[in-house]
């Protein structure tokens, strides 16, 4: 079994909302709401469609499809830029230390404080693998597929990337971070805010949050210990997102208190080491295993291959990669090491 990623397009809806539907709620960004997706989608379309090679507010959906039967079995997503459409607000999770005299005692109470300090950066996120593929490496084809679709259109990015990781909700689906914080001040449940965020944005934060900081010793025990925490299930992607070169740097999701990692665009590993080759064979292979990419645009494809050097800037791969990729001898290759 093999697969590909490639652009998603309009008849990928219903793979795409079947896999949303799995997620178990709290995935802003796949949310399953036909209207909400279709909109993704659109939008997707339009920014694939997009000439001009400028950073703005695009979103670009992309699908893992089985190489042979071409069912859907992942998604994931890249914004151009945060806080283009809407203001793009995180917590940041800082130290305020206070020493009395008197009592001689020394107090550090961390504060969590609404800023938008990650405005104008680019964002990975929408990542979901469905779960019969969960082996493989399939899920590190599908998440380093955006910084190779990246590296190829560098224009259209920011000097830094995001990701956003969701944080730890229970069986019923409430996050204690929310319940002990915003919901006081929103009246909505978890579930309930985070399908109003995923239809219709942020704004209602910037209408209802309070603006002051807030001590994290005013929250719950339960809220406090899972601040800047994954959910269980996103601890392999947090680990993925560190071996790239993010950097957990005390921001937090404001719903779930989940933890927002950061990188510079041009320091992401796979973008930073992925090299031009022309392919110069369709062979066998050999025994090297890479990541390949090749396409603008909509015709963006990501596959694995099976490589072998056949001269300086020139490389052999496997005819099924050929085939997955649309490839031919002369082509131009973007690369890197699985």
């Amino acid at each position: 079994m093999s697969f590909r990623v490639r652009a998603a397009c309009a008849d990928d809806f219903a793979a795409i909302y079947e896999m949303a539907k799995l997620t178990g709620g709290g995935f802003t960004n796949l949310p399953p709401d036909r209207g909400a997706l279709v909109e993704k989608l659109a939008r997707s379309q339009e920014s694939f469609a997009r000439e001009t090679d400028e950073q703005t507010g695009d979103l670009y959906m992309f699908v893992l499809e089985e190489g042979r039967t071409r069912k859907i079995r992942g998604t994931c997503q890249i914004f151009g830029q945060v806080g283009v459409i809407q203001p793009f607000y995180s917590y940041h999770l800082s130290t305020l230390t206070q020493s009395s005299h008197e009592l001689g005692k020394t107090f550090r109470n961390q504060l969590l404080t609404l800023t938008t300090d990650l405005e104008g950066s680019s964002e990975v996120g929408g990542l979901f693998l469905h779960p019969d593929c969960r082996a493989g490496g399939w899920g590190a084809l599908l998440a380093r597929s955006r910084y190779l679709f990246i590296k190829l259109h560098r224009a259209r990015f920011g000097e830094r990337t995001l990701a956003e990781l969701r944080g730890a909700i229970d069986e019923s689906g409430n996050s204690p971070f929310w319940d002990s914080l915003a919901g006081k001040f929103f009246g909505m449940s978890f579930p309930e805010a985070d399908e109003f965020n995923a239809i219709h944005g942020t704004k209602f934060i910037a209408d209802l949050m309070p603006r002051f900081p807030i001590y994290l010793a005013l929250l719950t025990d339960g809220a406090k210990a899972i601040c800047g925490q994954p959910h269980p299930s996103g601890r392999a992607a947090m680990r993925m997102l560190e071996e790239e070169g993010f950097v957990y740097d005390r921001y937090l999701d404001i719903f779930d208190g989940g933890p927002t990692m950061t990188a510079p665009t041009d320091r992401i590993r796979t973008i930073r080491e992925s090299e031009v080759e022309t392919l110069a064979e369709i062979s066998d292979g050999g025994k090297q295993k890479m990541l390949v990419a090749k396409g603008r645009l909509k015709e963006f494809v990501a596959c694995c291959a099976a490589v072998k050097r056949s001269g300086r800037r020139s490389i052999c791969i496997d005819a099924q990669a050929a085939e997955m990729l649309g490839a031919r001898p002369g082509d131009e290759l973007l690369v890197i090491r699985r």
